[in-house]
Parts: structure tokens; C-alpha cells; sequence
């Protein structure tokens, strides 16, 4: 039988302290919520590239950058290129709609400007209206949707058939009818920037049900959570438990649809646009030159397969941000 090793007093003490004051071990660092979600979300290959597509779009589209391409393009987008155009056909004179080191996406037929400048002047529309109404909506959705879940009663009741009939009410039909009745001059606004504010107005508006209903199911869910009662025992407000206690725990369902519902108002956008009563020309708008295109498909079919692309394109990187944040952000993901 081998006898036990002897360990002297102090060696005997000294180890354990020295485990914990972590001596030849990496100290552990805690992490928070949200470097958590970061971390899932950059695993996450596919939604960081539509993130860094929607980064660029957005960079694209501020006032002065836009402007800064086209110039060093040369290519504003409503200057005219005629002399590259068929003048029997309409169509463009060079393979692939016209493409080439000054023109990356061709050229329009019968009149000639560049697609490409077109392209980015039409982005920052639809970014614009689609981030706008975005807001518009999450702002008053989160409200309603918050009120409504906290408190119950009538003023559930209530709130929840204003989302009923907002959700019922035909809202295409309404911004065709109202859009296209709209004066020349309004509130100081006139032109395309009355009818952007009119677009984000409508699609602002009256998209909110869709977020105030999310909300309001989690803020069911959350008011029943010990650190309410915990907030109600010690006598604060109901302002202060909506706005700081349940308001917090809301940011990732919030921030989530709303990556969600960006790509949806650029689609209703570009419909309004493609049916005639959206942004009017020359002003260019995604909606509005597929619009074009549909006469020229047979001699163009680029004109057709460009402004598609970067609806789809847009939309699908928007849609893919959205998957990871929601992936990212679910506390029950692995």
C-alpha cells in the first residue's frame, strides 16, 4: 500500500486561493445581452451580407453621395444619349442593353440615360419612403400596442378594434384614390416631396396594426413578470413601468419587424409608382421605370431586368437582416 503524500499547512491553503484568485487561468468575463446578439448574429454568414448590402444602399443614398457618383460617373440621370440610341428602333446601339465602362447598367432606349445613376437616384427614394413609414409605424404601433396590452379592459378593447378596421380598410385602393387627387402645393410641400410625404403618410399610418399587435401580445405577456409586480409593489407609475420596465424588453421584437416591414413599404412603394401614382417623372423611382419597361420589354429586355434586380435584390437583403436579428436576438437560440 503506498502511503499518502504529505502536504504541508500553507501549500494546503495556498492552492485553493490561488484557484480562485484565477493564477495561470484566463479570467472569465461576462458577457452582455447585446454582445451576445452580436456574436450570434456575425456566425450568421448570410445576414451579414445583407446587412452590408443594406449599409451600402443606405450610404448610396445620402444627399451629396448620390449626386458625388453621378458626377464622377458623368452621367446625371435625366441627361439624354441619343447618339447611342437606334433611331429606327429605340433600342441601344451597343450588345447588352449598352453596357460599358461609362454606362455598368446600360442605358434606357428611346431616350438613353444611364441606368446606373437612375438606379441610385431611385434607391433613395425607396429608402426614404420605406424607412420613413417604417417609423411611422413602429411609433405608433409600439404605443398603441403597449397600452393596450398593459392595461386591458376598454382600452384593449377598444384599441384592438381600431386595429381591426385599419387592417380591414383597402388601403391601395385609398392611396390610389388620394394620391392622384392631391394639389400641386400643400403645407409648403409641392411636387414629388408633397408626394413623398403623402406615400409616408399612408403607408405610415395605416401599416401600424400589424407591429401594435406583436406588441401588444408581448406586453401581455410581459406584465404578468415578477419585475412588474416587483415595480407596482414599490408605488411606481404606470408611465414609468411602461416606458422603462416593459419598453426595454421590447427592443428586440421591435427592432426585428421592423427590418421586416422596410422591404414591404419599398414594395408598396414601388406598386403606387409602377400603377402611375407614385413619384412622377423625370424624377426617377423603381416603380416607375419597370413601369416604363413593360412597352419596351420585346426591344429592351435589360430595362425590365435592371430596376427588377434591385427591387429584389433590396428587398431579399432586408428580408435576410431581419432572419439573423430575430435569430440573433431570441434568447431561446443556441
Amino acid at each position: 500500500m503506498t502511503a499518502p503524500i504529505e502536504v504541508s499547512g500553507s501549500e494546503a491553503q495556498a492552492q485553493p486561493d490561488a484557484v480562485l484568485e484565477g493564477v495561470g487561468r484566463k479570467a472569465i468575463e461576462g458577457r452582455s445581452l447585446g454582445q451576445i446578439a452580436w456574436l450570434r448574429l456575425r456566425r450568421d454568414k448570410v445576414a451579414i451580407g445583407g446587412a452590408v448590402f443594406v449599409l451600402l444602399l443606405i450610404i448610396v443614398s445620402l444627399p451629396g453621395v448620390t449626386e458625388l457618383i453621378a458626377r464622377w460617373l458623368g452621367n446625371p440621370p435625366n441627361q439624354f444619349h441619343q447618339n447611342l440610341v437606334d433611331p429606327t428602333l429605340g433600342s441601344p446601339l451597343k450588345s447588352f442593353g449598352g453596357m460599358s465602362a461609362d454606362h455598368l447598367f446600360g442605358i434606357e432606349p428611346i431616350n438613353g440615360r444611364d441606368l446606373f445613376s437612375r438606379i441610385l437616384y431611385g434607391a433613395r427614394i425607396s429608402i426614404l419612403i420605406g424607412v420613413l413609414a417604417t417609423l411611422v409605424s413602429v411609433v405608433i404601433g409600439t404605443v398603441m400596442g403597449i397600452v393596450a396590452g398593459f392595461f386591458g379592459g376598454w382600452v384593449d378593447t377598444l384599441i384592438a378594434r381600431a386595429m381591426d378596421v385599419f387592417l380591414a380598410f383597402p388601403l391601395v385602393l385609398f392611396a390610389i384614390s388620394l394620391v392622384g387627387v392631391i394639389p400641386n402645393s400643400l403645407l409648403g410641400l409641392e411636387g414629388n416631396n408633397l408626394r413623398i410625404a403623402i406615400l409616408v403618410f399612408i403607408i405610415g399610418f395605416f401599416n401600424w396594426p400589424y407591429i401594435g399587435r406583436i406588441i401588444r401580445g408581448q406586453t401581455m405577456s410581459l406584465r404578468e413578470r415578477e419585475f412588474v409586480d416587483a415595480a407596482q409593489s414599490m408605488g411606481a407609475r404606470n408611465s414609468y413601468i411602461l416606458f422603462k420596465e416593459i419598453l426595454p424588453n421590447l427592443i428586440a421584437p421591435i427592432l426585428v419587424y421592423s427590418t421586416l416591414l422596410i422591404p414591404t413599404n419599398i414594395l408598396f412603394e414601388a406598386a403606387l409608382s409602377f400603377l402611375g401614382v407614385g413619384i412622377n417623372p423625370p424624377d426617377p423611382s423603381w416603380g416607375g421605370m419597370l413601369s416604363q419597361a413593360t412597352e419596351l420589354y420585346s426591344v429592351a429586355p435589360h430595362f425590365v431586368i435592371v430596376p427588377g434586380l434591385a427591387i429584389f435584390v433590396t428587398v431579399l437583403a432586408f428580408n435576410l437582416l431581419g432572419d439573423g436579428l430575430r435569430d440573433a436576438l431570441d434568447p431561446r437560440a443556441r
